[in-house]
């Protein structure tokens, strides 16, 4: 009989090298169709800001070019994803083992859910990055408005709300170390809550190889407490996520071949968001995915302080561009906020091992 623990990382192996294996291809598509965004725009740190900058920064805002880096790559990862998955569950279904049964992951009750959310959400966001490319200025050359796609993104965090509310019975939050907090109906709202705000740290995406090494750990981390939990397979959905973003970053150490777009941060945030709720840490993921916390946050101070203060706590936001700012290196920024994201993780599981 095979074991969780095989069953945990054959999946994830496959996601990776399956990864692996399409990406020449699919580099080469997006080269070969210049599938980068094709009109340039103001950007965020051109502002006077740019006085207080270093002159290392000045030099990487003015060279530092997004229009001949091919979007879209994201989807890499949830192609590894729905292709692992879908991969498993035919193999149990027209050749049920033992073995191959055990291996299936795709589970009604734990996982349908997940890929169901990775993948539609994934799609929206492939349709804002194919807006950001081919559209005419004065259309949609920058994609769906920033107020279009918070509308979307709560439209999603309502039906999931419900989902999870109606269909799954759940109705509160559970409190670490202090029980449970019951929500009633103020649990849609709870979750369209955690959805803007995970949302909201998909700007973590500015920086080669930052937003998925980021991911990946956190991804990993609830493959663990998912383990513990003994929700297998949303462990082995959590680990497959993980690897397929590995293989992701296995070309995009910086710099860049492709960016993970819209199609792989709205994807990966909606996901991540579902993976709380059915884990019931919702409460823990600010900490345990502390770099999506603080750049979050980072950006919210900047537009509360600069509309009502009329002053800027960071020299530009999100903080990862502060620290560039600030003179640090883009390779030092993401060193240090992927060994940030492992500490915290650490701490983030064991925390939510011991609270429950």
């Amino acid at each position: 009989m095979i074991s969780s623990v095989i069953k945990l990382f054959l999946p994830v192996a496959f996601a990776f090298l399956f990864g692996v294996a399409i990406t020449p291809w699919l580099s080469k598509f997006l080269y070969t169709n210049k599938l980068w965004k094709r009109f340039a725009r103001k950007e965020e740190h051109s502002d006077e800001a740019c006085d207080k900058m270093s002159p290392a920064f000045k030099a990487l805002a003015e060279t530092t070019n997004e229009l001949h880096t091919p979007r879209i790559g994201g989807m890499l990862i949830w192609a590894s994803v729905l292709a692992t998955s879908l991969f498993f569950f035919i193999l149990a279904y027209f050749f049920p083992t033992e073995t191959t049964v055990k291996l299936n992951f795709l589970s009604r009750n734990q996982t349908l859910l997940l890929l169901f959310t990775l993948v539609t959400a994934s799609v929206v966001g492939l349709v804002d990055d194919l807006l950001v490319i081919y559209a005419k200025p004065g259309t949609f050359a920058n994609g769906f408005s920033r107020k279009h796609m918070l509308s979307v993104v709560t439209v999603f965090g309502i039906i999931g709300g419900a989902w999870f509310f109606y269909k799954l019975g759940m109705t509160g939050v559970s409190i670490p170390f202090d029980g449970y907090l019951e929500l009633g109906l103020w649990f849609i709202p709870c979750f369209v809550l955690v959805t803007l705000a995970t949302f909201s740290s998909g700007v973590i995406d500015g920086i080669d190889g930052l937003a998925g090494g980021v991911m990946a750990t956190i991804f990993g981390a609830y493959a663990t407490i998912a383990y513990f939990q003994n929700q297998i397979d949303i462990a082995v959905f959590a680990a497959v996520v993980a690897g397929a973003i590995l293989a992701f970053l296995w070309f995009n150490i910086p710099p860049a071949r492709f960016y993970l777009g819209e199609t792989g941060m709205l994807g990966l945030t909606m996901t991540l968001v579902v993976m709380a709720f059915l884990t019931d840490t919702v409460l823990l993921l600010p900490f345990l995915a502390l770099p999506l916390t603080l750049t979050s946050l980072s950006s919210v101070i900047q537009i509360i302080s600069k509309k009502y203060f009329g002053v800027k706590v960071f020299r530009i936001a999100p903080l990862h561009h502060h620290f560039e700012a600030m003179g640090w290196s883009r390779y030092k920024i993401t060193m240090r906020y992927w060994v940030i994201s492992v500490v915290f993780a650490i701490m983030g599981i064991l925390l939510a091992l011991i609270a429950h």
